[in-house]
């Protein structure tokens, strides 16, 4: 059978996959993924926007302009190695922190070389210390984000639950990171709402399953027939039908912002916001079904209950074995023709209802006379009589 039919039968839900069973595999790909990623923040960087570094943005309409014309304008003008972008008609042009006067210099040098009327050129200028503020805001939300999660995983269900959930949360925004980092693509305010949102997507999707997983594995005991690993694997394999057409639903029209909209359509803004969502909607499905959902069983398979029941599991497993292995021989020995020994079961030997076979375990054993036996002499009754 080979890989799209087994796929295709496990998206129909006719067979489950063991993605419990194999988190070597699954571990070994997330960590490909972290050191890529990583490899990435610190070779790459990030590209930060100009509301996080600080600088001077100008945007205007020149239908007839290319690339090379506006970046050339604006170095004209004083600025030094320009960002030049292009939404639909509009052109956005950032470059360092300027001046006043510096911002009038470039102002005009558009407005001549590319045949802008001065009125259609806007300009913004932030100042880096805004950005800071920015940065600084950012990382407070996501810390009380997590201190928010961590508590109602907590109490909602357990504090394993709660830890890998938050490792695949980590899994996700370090892998997303990455991606920008290597794509090259401006980080802005926008793709912070993309981060905060898809550890939003992520967390719900982790709660589905540990909501199955706690439902499913709430009957175990020491007389259980079926491990905590695979109770939780038949939990995610009743659940990943619905995580697959949850994702796909949900990438499909963020791929289309993505795909269609920045390259038909101009939507630079919402680009920044896109990538963040689609990058991270796969993830955070990959993350909840095949890192979380592993490393809970991990930690929950560590419980004195839990080991307790697998270890009766094997005993079971090795004393079945056992009986197979004695019916085997017992079965190998009877089929194999040769005459039972004289005096044991099948010689013919009556027992005790005298049909001629004996009770199991039971066996005659025959004296072999060699010789004529000697009888002792007894008289007749007259002789004893008178012997007395």
């Amino acid at each position: 059978m080979g890989l799209r039919a087994v796929i295709s039968r496990i998206y129909r839900g006719e067979i489950s996959a063991d993605i419990v069973g194999k988190p070597k595999i699954w571990y070994s790909l997330s960590g490909a993924l972290l050191i890529l990623s990583l490899a990435g923040l610190l070779v790459q960087g990030l590209n930060f926007g100009v509301e996080f570094k600080g600088g001077s943005v100008f945007t205007f309409k020149a239908p007839s302009s290319s690339i090379e014309q506006v970046r050339g304008a604006a170095t004209d003008g004083g600025a030094h190695d320009p960002i030049v972008q292009k939404a639909g008609d509009d052109w956005r042009v950032t470059t360092q922190s300027l001046s006043s006067d510096q911002v009038t210099q470039v102002k005009s040098v558009i407005t001549k070389e590319l045949k802008v009327p001065a009125s259609k050129v806007s300009t913004q200028v932030v100042g880096a210390s805004w950005g800071g503020e920015i940065q600084k805001k950012a990382w407070q939300a996501l810390i009380v984000f997590m201190i928010l999660i961590i508590g109602y995983l907590s109490v909602a269900f357990e504090w394993r639950m709660a830890v890998a959930a938050v490792v695949a949360l980590v899994h996700d925004l370090i892998i997303t990171a990455g991606v920008y980092a290597w794509s090259g693509f401006e980080v802005t305010p926008a793709t912070l709402l993309g981060f905060l949102t898809i550890l939003g997507y992520s967390l719900y999707d982790a709660v589905v399953v540990f909501d199955m997983i706690k439902e499913v594995t709430k009957p175990l005991g020491p007389t259980s027939r079926t491990t905590y690993s695979e109770a939780a694997n038949q939990a995610l394999s009743s659940t990943l039908v619905r995580s697959l057409n949850t994702s796909l639903v949900a990438i499909l029209p963020v791929g289309a912002i993505l795909f269609i909209g920045t390259t038909l359509f101009g939507a630079g803004t919402l680009k920044d916001l896109s990538l963040a969502l689609f990058v991270g909607m796969i993830i955070g499905t990959y993350s909840s079904l095949c890192v979380a959902t592993p490393l809970l069983v991990q930690l929950k398979e560590r419980e004195p209950k839990y080991k307790q029941i697998r270890a009766n599991i094997a005993r079971r497993e090795q004393s079945a074995k056992r009986q197979a292995r004695s019916a085997k021989v017992k079965a190998a020995t009877g089929a194999s023709g040769d005459a039972p020994p004289a005096g044991e079961p099948g010689d013919g030997a009556p027992d005790d209802d005298g049909s001629g076979t004996l009770p199991s375990g039971v066996t005659v054993r025959k004296v072999v006379q060699t010789g004529p036996r000697q009888q002792p002499r007894r008289g007749t009754r007259q002789q004893r009589r008178g012997g007395k």
